[in-house]
C-alpha cells in the first residue's frame, strides 16, 4: 500500500458573538475544509499553514489541544491520512488558488455543516465546534 499524508485545519473566525467557519468549494466540485499534501520535510502544522496560505491567503493561529486524524483510500492500492488542526484567522487577504479552489465561504456552523460533501469533514467539524465550546 502506498501512504499519502495530508495536512489543514477547520478555519474559523469570530465576530462580535458569532463564530464562522470556513468552506471551500474545489475546482472539482466538492465542498471541503482546507489540507493538502505535505512536502517535503514539512511538520504538519508547516504543511497545514502553507496549504492555508496557497489555498485561502490568510494566516492563522492554531490552537493548541486539537487534532484530528482522518484515515481512508481514496484509491485502491493508497491508504491517506489528512491531520486538521484548529486555526483562527489572524491575517492576509481572502484569495482563491485558482488551480484548486473555485469558492471560498465563512459561513455559520449549521449552514457549513450542510454545504460539506464528505462525512469525515462534517465529523472533524463537529468536533472543531465541541473543542471550542468547552474551552
Amino acid at each position: 500500500m502506498k501512504q499519502e499524508k495530508s495536512c489543514g485545519a477547520v478555519i474559523f473566525r469570530e465576530n462580535n458573538t458569532e463564530r464562522d467557519y470556513l468552506i471551500l468549494t474545489s475546482t472539482q466540485g466538492h465542498t471541503t475544509l482546507c489540507k493538502g499534501h505535505v512536502e517535503g520535510r514539512e511538520t504538519e502544522h508547516e504543511t497545514a499553514a502553507r496549504e492555508i496560505m496557497e489555498e485561502t491567503g490568510l494566516t492563522v493561529d492554531f490552537l493548541d489541544g486539537f487534532r484530528e486524524v482522518i484515515t481512508y483510500s481514496p484509491k485502491p492500492g493508497v491508504i491517506k491520512d489528512v491531520v486538521f488542526f484548529l486555526g483562527n484567522v489572524s491575517g492576509g487577504a481572502l484569495a482563491c488558488q485558482p488551480e484548486e479552489v473555485a469558492a471560498i465561504r465563512f459561513l455559520p456552523f449549521g449552514e457549513a455543516l450542510g454545504a460539506l460533501t464528505h462525512q469525515s469533514d462534517r465529523d472533524t467539524l463537529q468536533k472543531a465546534r465541541a473543542f471550542l465550546e468547552g474551552r
